[in-house]
């Protein structure tokens, strides 16, 4: 409210002016209180903490996370930022303001490194009642569970009692534009003390990834005869092609056309039936050929078939086929229901193993085919299995996945490459990278795989780089060429004070492939670091913690 004694004075003056001064004040005062309001903080003395937590995989949502805090701290906010991994769980049940920065993976899942979190937050009753929060999920409109880890983090807190700063803000993989947009109106938000309750998420970003044309240039089989692995080298053109080493291409791939019709035959319709699913109406043979997932359907989907068809079927992974043979539906309505439960086929994606300025316009990818058992049957990888049929100058779409932490430090910095089986791509790609622009830093690779005669992917050139230096030293690990068993961890054991005087030199550490190897790695790198680091169980924890905050040791596991 205005003073009395200054209202009197305004009143004064006010009856003074004319109808046009009256309405170019009008005018005025408008644009003054509009500016105020977009310009947030500026004029406005903000009071107040916030921590700013993230889960990520890639490293979008941590730089995101950071922005966030660099911007909050400018606007005198109070901010803290953590990643899930290392954030202190009892402090939740403390905290007045907090942010969640989190993307979502696979089957729906949070990252590795916000399992902790999520845990917590789901197996305790906390009473979060002085919690105001927000949550900015990241994901990738490909994929059916599209921010599903951020969704479901939205509404546990609500659900312990927390209070939303905004509502959920759900970002496509073109994700700075509407993120920076939710992010200052939350800042605005500590000023006017404003809570917004009820709708529970905003208009995710609209803008959608780049596809590209591409064609199949080459497809080599890297395994030699013998082998009981098929990995293929993929060369693949197209126009305008941007990437960096460390990044990885998604393909969408496409059922086979033999299973597709079968299931037709099963459905009892025809293949050119036009079918409305998701607002747009394809022919049958086409959704279930280009859109569909078919195979190895997953537990939910399995559970939403049994309802249709009233049926008690097993909690099991099935094919679409065995559904169809071993409870058929009984009416048109149940074909109908069951063609729209299913999702859409997930994309793949495969680490590059190419360098742009080495290849110019090209792509290159390492693929194994996948071969899995179920009930004594072989089955194959969807996507892999796709490539490994494709021939030479086929099309084939694809988009670039940007991985902005699997990157390489400057020119000047050593290298530890850990990669096994096909976790040699973006090594490939890294060791191309630094020869092409002459960096002077040191370059260590260990790789891994069955047989050395047959499975000793891109032999040949790192022969060649060792010989003129674009890669300093290599070390294989063979595991079926002796009685027993050796794999990239014990190599490491056998050069661990080696290993610890590169890293303590500042050199950074990389490793890619299945998780599984990245966690026995992970633990001899612990041993290395307690015994040569001198160092106790806790202390090199610590150690390997802080060279993952400071971006010296990063994984691109799957």
């Amino acid at each position: 409210m205005i003073e009395e004694i200054k209202l009197n004075e305004l009143n004064q003056w006010v009856e003074r002016l004319s109808r046009e001064e009256l309405v170019w004040l009008n005018g005025y005062v408008s644009g003054i209180l509009k500016n105020s309001l977009r310009e947030g903080t500026k004029n406005v003395a903000l009071q107040g903490k916030v921590t700013i937590v993230y889960g990520t995989e890639t490293g979008n949502s941590k730089k995101l996370a950071t922005e966030f805090v660099s911007k909050a701290r400018k606007q005198g906010l109070q901010a803290k930022l953590s990643g899930l991994d290392q954030y202190r769980l009892s402090d939740l049940a403390k905290e007045e303001n907090l942010v969640v920065v989190i993307s979502t993976h696979g089957d729906g899942e949070p990252p590795a490194a916000a399992k902790k979190f999520f845990n917590h937050i789901f197996e305790s009753e906390l009473a979060l009642s002085r919690l105001r929060y927000g949550v900015l999920a990241l994901g990738d409109t490909a994929y059916p569970l599209f921010c599903k880890a951020g969704e479901e983090v939205d509404t546990r807190l609500e659900n312990l009692g927390g209070k939303r700063i905004l509502p959920l803000q759900k970002c496509d993989v073109e994700y700075q534009e509407s993120a920076e947009e939710w992010f200052q109106e939350l800042v605005r938000s500590f000023s006017t003390n404003r809570i917004e309750l009820g709708v529970q998420t905003r208009t995710q970003n609209k803008i959608g990834r780049r596809v590209y044309n591409g064609k199949l240039l080459s497809k080599v089989n890297l395994n030699a005869t013998g082998s009981l692995k098929e990995t293929y080298h993929f060369e693949i053109a197209a126009d305008d092609l941007i990437y960096e080493p460390g990044d990885a291409v998604g393909i969408i791939p496409k059922n086979s056309i033999k299973e597709v019709e079968r299931i037709i035959q099963l459905l009892g319709i025809t293949e050119d039936q036009i079918i409305s699913y998701k607002e747009k109406e394809y022919q049958l043979v086409d959704l279930l050929t280009d859109k569909l997932s078919i195979s190895y359907l997953s537990d939910r989907v399995v559970k939403k078939y049994a309802t249709i068809v009233q049926q008690n079927i097993p909690g099991v992974r099935l094919d679409l086929i065995d559904l169809l043979k071993i409870y058929p539906p009984s009416s048109e309505k149940q074909v109908a229901e069951i063609i729209q439960s299913l999702e859409p086929i997930v994309p793949r994606l495969y680490s590059i193993s190419s360098s742009p300025k080495v290849h110019e316009g090209e792509v290159h990818l390492t693929v194994t085919r996948n071969c899995f058992h179920i009930d004594g049957v072989t089955r194959r990888g969807l996507c892999s299995d796709y490539l490994a049929r494709l021939e030479e100058e086929t099309s084939i779409e694809f988009y670039v996945h940007k991985n902005l932490q699997f990157k390489l430090p400057a020119g000047d910095k050593d290298i530890l490459m850990i990669g096994p089986g096909t976790g040699i791509a973006p090594f490939r790609a890294f060791v191309e990278e630094r020869v092409s622009t002459g960096a002077t830093g040191r370059s260590w690779l260990f790789f891994g795989d069955q047989h050395f005669h047959s499975d000793f992917l891109y032999q040949t050139e790192w022969q060649d780089y060792l010989k003129t230096g674009g890669l300093t030293k290599m070390n294989v690990a063979f595991s079926r060429d002796q009685q027993e068993k050796v794999y990239v961890q014990h190599k490491l054991l056998q050069h661990a004070t080696e290993i610890y005087e590169w890293i303590e030199g500042g050199a950074h550490l990389y490793v890619c492939g299945a998780k599984s190897m990245s966690a026995d790695v992970e633990n001899i790198l612990l041993e290395i670091i307690g015994v040569d680091g001198k160092k106790s169980e806790e202390e090199a924890q610590l150690y390997l913690n802080r060279l993952a905050e400071d971006g010296r040791y990063v994984k691109d596991v799957y």
